[in-house]
């Protein structure tokens, strides 16, 4: 009785697995949902050129104000971000604000958080890879001052576009551990114990269109 109880506590696990990856998956694919609307400010996770590339086009644009790029590698200055982006109006430096301190996804939250309740702002477009963008708004959604709205702008790497998803064994295979950081991201509060130095929990921002 026990052991037929225990395979179907298995069976049911794998289904809700497999379930929330295709769920995952869909995300993945899943285009900008609002390209118009202006925010307070454009909020950039380092990690690939195209994030660096599109929060600048952003910025150029008038989407917004101020460009916070979070998880910048210590010593990396505005000019740096810049010549990354020879094409880019010089006139966007001024207006580029970089976060030194984080080191995951996490660590962008947080860092990310104190910027915006440090300057008053109150919206933000962000900008990642489009596979690590649900992990993202998990995360930012836990400690961005309450009321903040977030448009995930997700940017596409090669593989990673709608209809081309699981057309490279790399990419399935980045998009399934991508899943799983999800997970132990979206179990994480569930542990006995909160990372030391976790910013505080505050009610969850308004988050505009799909991921």
């Amino acid at each position: 009785m026990i052991r037929r109880w225990s395979r179907r506590l298995v069976a049911a696990l794998m289904a809700a697995w497999l379930i929330g990856l295709v769920w995952f998956v869909r995300g993945v694919a899943e285009p900008v949902a609002d390209a118009e609307s202006a925010t307070d400010a454009v909020v950039v996770l380092t990690g690939g050129s195209q994030r660096i590339d599109s929060g600048l086009a952003l910025l150029a644009a008038g989407k917004a104000r101020k460009l916070f790029v979070s998880g910048v590698h210590p010593g990396v200055d505005t000019a740096e971000v810049m010549r990354q982006a020879p094409n880019a109006p010089r006139w966007l430096e001024c207006c580029i604000v970089l976060g030194h301190d984080a080191a995951d996804t996490q660590g962008n939250a947080q860092e990310t958080a104190h910027w915006l309740a440090r300057e008053g702002l109150h919206s933000i477009r962000l900008v990642t890879a489009n596979y690590h963008m649900r992990r993202a708004l998990l995360e930012f959604g836990r400690v961005v001052p309450a009321g903040t709205v977030i448009i995930p702008h997700p940017v596409f790497p090669e593989g990673t576009r709608p209809g081309d998803v699981w057309s490279l064994r790399g990419t399935a295979r980045l998009i399934l551990i991508e899943y799983v950081k999800y997970l132990g991201a979206l179990a994480r509060p569930l542990l006995p114990l909160d990372p030391a130095g976790a910013a505080p929990i505050l009610p969850g921002p308004a988050v505009q269109g799909p991921t």
